[in-house]
């Protein structure tokens, strides 16, 4: 079934739509739901119970809301899709790791991280394994890689006041998946907040991909038997063309339970991350030097020597004088000798 009716009458329902593509309008605008946890009354009085509900209180970060049954007769606690809806997401006995479970769960860890990291949508896709799932997938994955490369973002108007974006990551386009197993019952419970209230299909035996955007919203889920090319791209054009619809409840779609604090979490993705590990980004200064070693020691005074013979002593003067005379007086005395012979 394709978007493109709907689409077309979100379209025109606006005479002037804001430049904000409508998956960063919601991310920055669109509070989540809340579920609702109905608790049977004897739990509800439970010490133990009530110390585990006592931070979801107020101030709580899970788009979650409780309260105690009217109905005595009501044994199990029982997670509903909002206070307004009986559809159940889940039953059961309520303790610490059943809690854990309705407020998170890894791959809502998983979500939560590629929408701050910025990711336009993420597709999540449930499935079996099987080889005709795996080939479905990968034609679900080779579509978005193509759609990502010819889509575009709206040109942003600086000078709109009502298209000035939220705090949160860098505005992109980027279409990515997150597979799971229809069998992993870690995420039991995402797969029916992923399926939706409407409960069209069973999301535990049907391989079906759905939509998220903003703070945890579902576009929209299809199982894979009838998601093709034409409804991935008129569900990717739609939430990334300007948003023509700023009000919530007049947009197709369904929330997950997630446990954030979007107000914290935003403002936080938007502050530029350094890849390099912190030890790694500058060098290690040398530890301070103590004013004794800073100055290097003295080095000995060179002593610059002239290339000149020293003065010889006055009587060492006179000894030439003297031996030259007394080899004159021989000189005198053998030459008449050696005349006479």
């Amino acid at each position: 079934m394709r978007l493109a009716t709907l689409i077309i009458a979100l379209g025109t329902s606006a005479s002037c739509a804001c430049t904000i593509p409508v998956f960063r309008f919601a991310l920055d605008r669109w509070e989540a739901d809340k579920f609702h946890l109905v608790l049977p009354q004897a739990v509800a009085k439970e010490p133990a119970i009530q110390n585990l509900l006592r931070p979801l209180r107020a101030n709580g970060k899970a788009n979650l809301d409780f309260a105690t049954a009217t109905d005595a007769a009501q044994q199990d606690t029982v997670l509903r899709y909002s206070r307004a809806s009986d559809k159940q997401v889940w039953s059961g006995k309520l303790d610490a790791a059943t809690l854990s479970a309705v407020l998170d769960s890894p791959a809502r860890k998983k979500l939560v991280q590629q929408i701050l990291a910025g990711d336009s949508i993420i597709w999540v896709i449930a499935d079996s394994g099987s080889p005709l799932d795996t080939g479905e997938v990968e034609r679900v994955e080779k579509r978005l890689k193509f759609l990502e490369q010819v889509a575009s973002l709206p040109i942003q108007d600086p000078n709109d006041p009502d298209s000035q974006l939220g705090p949160g990551p860098p505005l992109k386009l980027k279409f990515t998946t997150l597979r799971l197993r229809l069998d992993d019952p870690a995420e039991r419970m995402l797969l029916h907040m992923l399926a939706g209230p409407k409960g069209t299909f069973d999301p535990t035996t049907t391989s079906f991909a759905a939509a998220v955007f903003g703070r945890g919203r579902v576009l929209g889920a299809w199982p894979l038997a009838i998601l093709d090319d034409a409804s991935l791209e008129d569900a990717c054009m739609f939430l990334v063309g300007r948003c023509g619809c700023r009000l919530k409840n007049e947009s197709p779609g369904w929330d997950i339970l997630l446990n954030l604090d979007w107000q914290s979490a935003l403002p936080a993705a938007a502050q530029p991350s350094d890849p390099k590990p912190a030890d790694a980004a500058a060098p290690t200064p040398p530890p301070p030097q103590t004013q004794a070693a800073a100055k290097p020691p003295a080095l000995p005074e060179v002593v610059k020597i002239t290339a000149q013979p020293p003065e010889a002593p006055a009587n060492s003067r006179k000894a030439p004088l003297i031996a030259g005379l007394a080899a004159g007086l021989a000189l005198l005395v053998l030459i008449p000798r050696w005349l006479k012979k």
